[in-house]
């Protein structure tokens, strides 16, 4: 039988978990301490194509989404259209609202800017994973692996396709023609403790947060 209460509950855990997912990384990006894995690899592909980091993140996207649609479609919904057509610019909004803001941040400030992206990504992250009703194009990777082809747990499939992109990012970065003195752009200690902790945070707050709330009635 259709629950209506149940559905809006999921909407709106859908919709408010990509939204603050998408503008937590202006979190990372203003602590400048390297940005989520993910954004890694975004960052590299924006320091070597000529186009705005906005339609980057369209792109990329949409190539995982294509993959995502012949691998198991289930993960397609809502939240997968609102984070390809919307995360990347609210990414750039959010990150430009910051910097105006806090124009020069101490190192104390942007230790708090990192933690906080770390922690408010994972919760929101596991909010709209929960919520079941279409998950980023990225998420999808890991959640086929392990839901789908039943390879593996999702803490570790998704520290592995982390380092991935972070291994990606930091080569395009050269290739670009970057400096090792300007690698904070795509790698950093917030990197590396994403790259490690992401999946297994995101997998504790589905069980300690996301699904209670959402069985809650």
């Amino acid at each position: 039988m259709f629950n209506r209460d149940h559905m809006k509950r999921r909407l709106i855990m859908c919709f408010a978990g990509m939204l603050v997912c998408a503008a937590s990384v202006g979190l990372f990006k203003i602590a400048v301490m390297g940005v989520d894995p993910f954004q890694s690899l975004l960052a590299g592909l924006d320091c070597i194509l000529p186009v705005n980091f906005g339609t980057i993140s369209l792109i990329v996207n949409l190539l995982i989404l294509i993959f995502t649609f012949f691998a198991d479609r289930h993960y397609i919904g809502f939240g997968t259209v609102f984070n390809l057509l919307l995360s990347g610019y609210i990414i750039e909004y959010v990150t430009k609202w910051l910097t105006k803001l806090f124009p020069a941040p101490g190192l104390g400030l942007r230790i708090v800017f990192l933690l906080a992206g770390i922690v408010i990504m994972c919760l929101a992250g596991a909010v709209y994973i929960t919520a079941d009703l279409g998950v980023s194009s990225y998420d999808s990777i890991a959640l086929i692996i392990t839901q789908t082809w039943k390879k593996g747990q999702f803490k570790y499939v998704r520290i592995l396709c982390d380092f991935i992109c972070v291994a990606s990012g930091v080569t395009l970065f050269f290739l670009s023609g970057g400096k090792f003195s300007g690698i904070g752009k795509v790698v950093g200690i917030g990197t590396i403790v994403t790259a490690f902790f992401m999946g297994p945070l995101i997998d504790f707050f589905r069980r300690k947060i996301a699904e209670p709330m959402l069985q809650r009635e």
